[in-house]
C-alpha cells in the first residue's frame, strides 16, 4: 500500500461522516407528537410538581426549584431523538403550548417558559454540532434547560427583587433538577422508547439495535 493509499485509509477510519442535518417529514411528524406527548406530561405535572414545589420553597426558598426538571423535559427529548438544529426549541414549545391551552395555571407565560427552556437545551446539542447525544450530553442540556428557565425567571417573576441568597439557591436547585429530572430521565425514556422500534428510521433507534 502506497503512502498516500495509507493516509486515505487513516482518514476514513478516523473522520466520522457528516450527518444531515435538513428536515425530513418524519421528522417533523415526531416532532408533534413527542411534543403533544410531553405536553400531556406537563399538564398532569402543573399539579403535582407545583404542590411540591411549594410544599420544598416553604422548608427553604428556592428549594422549590427541585421540582422544575420535568418541566425541561421536552427540549432534551427533542434533541436527543431528532438531532436537528432546532428540534429542541420546537418541541419544549410545542409541549407548553398544549400545556397552556389546556389550562396552566401560567397562562401565556407557559409559552415563554418553554422558548426560553427550549433555548437552553438547544445551545448544548449546538456546541456538539449535533454529533454527540451520550449521557454527560443530555445531562447538560438539561442542565442548559434549567439556566434558561431561571434566566427569564429572574425577570418574568419578582424573583429578582428577592435576595441574592433565594436566587443562587433556586439557580443550583433547578440545575441539579435540570440535570436528573430532565437530562438523566430525558436519556433513559429515549432508550427505552428505542428499544420498542419506535425510533427505527433515527439515529437513537439504530445506535439501540446496533
Amino acid at each position: 500500500m502506497t503512502e498516500n493509499a495509507r493516509t486515505a485509509s487513516a482518514n476514513m477510519t478516523t473522520t466520522p461522516p457528516k450527518r444531515k442535518l435538513n428536515w425530513r417529514p418524519v421528522d417533523i411528524v415526531i416532532m408533534a407528537i413527542l411534543g403533544i406527548a410531553t405536553g400531556f406530561i406537563f399538564v398532569v405535572w402543573n399539579n403535582i410538581g407545583y404542590a411540591w414545589f411549594t410544599a420544598m420553597d416553604s422548608l427553604t426558598p428556592g428549594l422549590g426549584g427541585l421540582a422544575v426538571g420535568i418541566w425541561l423535559l421536552g427540549g432534551v427529548l427533542g434533541g436527543l431523538i431528532i438531532r436537528k438544529p432546532g428540534a429542541a426549541i420546537l418541541v419544549e414549545v410545542i409541549a407548553a403550548s398544549v400545556s397552556a391551552a389546556l389550562g396552566s395555571q401560567w397562562g401565556p407565560e407557559t409559552l415563554y417558559s418553554g422558548l426560553a427552556q427550549g433555548l437552553g437545551a438547544e445551545l448544548i446539542f449546538f456546541l456538539f454540532a449535533y454529533r454527540r447525544f451520550n449521557l454527560f450530553v443530555a445531562t447538560l442540556s438539561g442542565i442548559g434547560a434549567g439556566v434558561g428557565a431561571w434566566t427569564l425567571e429572574l425577570f418574568l417573576s419578582p424573583n429578582l427583587a428577592k435576595s441574592l441568597e433565594f436566587n443562587i439557591i433556586y439557580l443550583v436547585c433547578v440545575v441539579i433538577s435540570g440535570a436528573i429530572l430532565a437530562g438523566v430521565v430525558g436519556f433513559y425514556l429515549m432508550k427505552s422508547l428505542a428499544k420498542t422500534g419506535a425510533l427505527d428510521r433515527f439515529s437513537a433507534g439504530r445506535e439501540q439495535r446496533a
